[in-house]
C-alpha cells in the first residue's frame, strides 16, 4: 500500500499498527453477532479486523483506485461500495442493512463532523459510532458549558447520545503523518433521550444561538430575528448569559420556553 498515490483531497491518512487497529475494534465493542458500517476503507487494514471480528461488514470507499486492492482482499462477509458516502441518502445506506449497526470509521478530519451529524440526525438503525478524529475535534464533542470548545458539536451529540474520549493516538501512528494527534471518540445513540423534542427543529435553534458565540443569549436571538413577544418569554438574567453557559437540560427548557 506503500505504493499507493495518497490524496490530500481525500484525507487519506492509513493506519497499519495491529495494536492500534485491535484497540479500535475492542472500543467500539464488535462482536461475532454485529453488522459494522465502515466510512473510508483506506488500505483495508481496519476492514481485515472487523471482518474477523463481526458478522458482516459494509465498507465505503471514495478512492476508485483503491478498488482492486480492497478487493484483491477476498473477505467474504465484506461488501465493499465505492461512492462518496455523503452523497448516498441515509436510507439507501440503511437498506443494505438488516437490522442495527455501529458505525466504525478512521476519518478525514475534513469530513468529521457532516459525517456525526448526518448519522445523529437521520440514521435510524446506528446504534454507536466509533470514529478516529483529530485530537482537537474529540475535545469538541465531548465539551461541556463554560469551556471554550463547547459549542453545536457537543451539544447535538450530547442530545443524540453519550460521548467519551477512548484513547489519545499519535500521529506517528499513520501513513502519510498528518500534521496533529488524533483521538478515539465513542458515541454510544440514544434516540429514547429526548424522543419528544424535534431534533431538527433543535438543532436549527442550537445553531442560531451559537452563530456568534461570544454575544449574550438575547444578541443572537435578535440577530435570528426571533419576535420579540418570544424572546421576552424569558428572564432577564437568561437573556443576558452566553450560550456556552447554558447545560444541554437549560438549553431544551429554553427552547420549549420560546416555542412551545
Amino acid at each position: 500500500m506503500l505504493n499507493h498515490n495518497f490524496k490530500k483531497k481525500f484525507g487519506q491518512n492509513f493506519i497499519s499498527d495491529s495494536n492500534l487497529l485491535a484497540a479500535i475494534c475492542n472500543d467500539a465493542e464488535v462482536g461475532k453477532e454485529d453488522v459494522v458500517l465502515e466510512i473510508g476503507a483506506g488500505g483495508g487494514t481496519l476492514t481485515k479486523e472487523l471482518a474477523a471480528r463481526a458478522k458482516r461488514v459494509i465498507s465505503y470507499e471514495i478512492d476508485g483506485d483503491l478498488k482492486e486492492h480492497l478487493l484483491s482482499l477476498d473477505l467474504p462477509n465484506t461488501e465493499f461500495i465505492f461512492e462518496d458516502i455523503m452523497s448516498a441518502k441515509m436510507e439507501d445506506i440503511e437498506s443494505k442493512i438488516d437490522g442495527e449497526y455501529k458505525l466504525v470509521a478512521n476519518l478525514p478530519y475534513y469530513i468529521t463532523s457532516p459525517i456525526i451529524f448526518k448519522f445523529l440526525r437521520e440514521a435510524k438503525l446506528c446504534s454507536s459510532l466509533t470514529i478516529m478524529v483529530q485530537k482537537e475535534v474529540a475535545q469538541r464533542i465531548v465539551a461541556k458549558k463554560d469551556c471554550g470548545e463547547y459549542g453545536v458539536l457537543s451539544i447535538m451529540t450530547s442530545f443524540y447520545g453519550e460521548a467519551a474520549i477512548k484513547r489519545i493516538v499519535s500521529r506517528n501512528m499513520f501513513y502519510p503523518k498528518p500534521d496533529v494527534d488524533s483521538a478515539l471518540v465513542t458515541i454510544k445513540i440514544d434516540r429514547e433521550k429526548y424522543k419528544n423534542i424535534n431534533g431538527d427543529e433543535f438543532y436549527d435553534f442550537i445553531c442560531k444561538i451559537f452563530a456568534m458565540r461570544r454575544k449574550t443569549l438575547k444578541n443572537n436571538l435578535l440577530h435570528a430575528s426571533l419576535p420579540a413577544e418570544k424572546i421576552n418569554k424569558l428572564d432577564d438574567l437568561t437573556l443576558k448569559m452566553r450560550p456556552e453557559n447554558f447545560s444541554l437540560d437549560r438549553l431544551i427548557a429554553i427552547y420549549l420556553n420560546i416555542f412551545k
